[in-house]
């Protein structure tokens, strides 16, 4: 079974990594964000057998080189039987769920859609972004954590932070659990 390289992406120092603050005086840190999310597919993982490492179990803001630098030695040491997943949650004014893969066809890009599948399945009420240019629903991007490492490596995007409605999603309980939720779906399946 291979094991699924969480990275809970930015650290609670990252610049600009948190949304509007809401008239109500609520906003999300993506650290945060990130790191829920990261420990509720763990909880899942651990409750199914399934093998993973968390890549950054500190709040601090770790470099992409030592992000990479871990996920390359996880990854040796899984004797090559490993890929990562990177939590995110986006920025920009747009809305929905999307997922980033490295240019080009690539070990990652199955990997990638099943976890579009198993979004399209969880959040059939909300945006799902595809981009089948190339013939499958990722995004192509040169992500540094994407193309740096040595395993299959794909970005998740789940929605958008500066926009209220996706929000306010991503800040419930509920939101949250289907997140995790549907990352441990896809999980399930590509183990």
């Amino acid at each position: 079974m291979k094991t699924v390289i969480l990275d809970n992406g930015h650290g609670i120092y990252t610049a600009g990594k948190r949304s509007p603050v809401w008239a109500d005086g609520s906003q999300l840190f993506e650290y945060e964000f990130n790191r829920d999310v990261v420990k509720r597919i763990a909880r899942y993982l651990e409750n199914e057998n399934i093998p993973y490492s968390i890549l950054v179990p500190e709040l601090d803001d770790i470099s992409l080189s030592e992000r990479v630098r871990r996920a390359n030695e996880i990854y040796k040491y899984s004797g090559n039987n490993a890929y990562l997943i990177s939590i995110h949650a986006n920025a920009g004014g747009g809305t929905g769920w999307e997922c980033f893969t490295s240019v080009g066809q690539t070990k990652a890009d199955p990997i990638a859609t099943i976890l579009c599948e198993e979004a399209q399945k969880e959040f059939p009420d909300l945006r799902i972004r595809f981009d089948y240019s190339d013939g499958d629903p990722d995004k192509e991007s040169q992500f540094y954590i994407l193309k740096n490492t040595h395993c299959p490596a794909v970005l998740t995007e789940n929605f958008f932070m500066d926009t209220e409605k996706d929000c306010r999603f991503i800040m419930s309980e509920e939101g949250r659990q289907r997140v995790a939720r549907m990352h441990v779906k896809a999980i399930k399946r590509i183990a």
